[in-house]
């Protein structure tokens, strides 16, 4: 049987698709702090945001732990882009439930994904007592 050369080349083609490698996901993590916070305060809450990033399906995925806050998280943002002392925009709100764990994902633009690997993103969280935010960490890359 004769393989056309159009079919040999569709054949070479699809191969080299399929042992290509799928980029890896990359980790993030910051830890919370009221006085990572901007302006600092006297917060004695603490917390953790474990995040993925999977540039595939250009989604990030998180886990946020947090305790002894002054009262109930009434809003929790990833916010970007800003350096750490800088304040911005949300880019990525949380939505209920907010309590500890909170988990979720979302789909990023590639400038958003680009700000977040540049470090410029951090997540915050607010309460009643702290309306413009009691816990704060900058967004740092574990892995690449």
């Amino acid at each position: 049987m004769r393989l056309s050369l159009a079919t040999f080349a569709a054949a070479a083609l699809s191969l080299a698709f399929a042992a290509a490698p799928a980029l890896a996901n990359e980790v993030y993590h910051t830890d919370l702090s009221g006085q990572s916070e901007t302006p600092p305060n006297d917060s004695t809450g603490t917390g953790v945001v474990d995040a993925t990033y999977d540039p595939d399906a250009k989604t990030l995925t998180w886990t946020i732990t947090y305790s002894g806050l002054s009262g109930d998280v009434t809003a929790a943002h990833f916010h970007g882009p800003a350096a750490k002392g800088e304040k911005a925009d949300p880019v990525v709100p949380l939505t209920d439930p907010l309590a500890s764990p909170i988990k979720g994902s979302a789909t990023l633009t590639d400038a958003q994904h680009d700000d977040l690997a540049k470090g410029l993103w951090y997540f915050n969280l607010h309460t009643a007592k702290y309306p413009d935010g009691e816990l704060r960490g900058q967004m740092a890359v574990v892995t690449p």
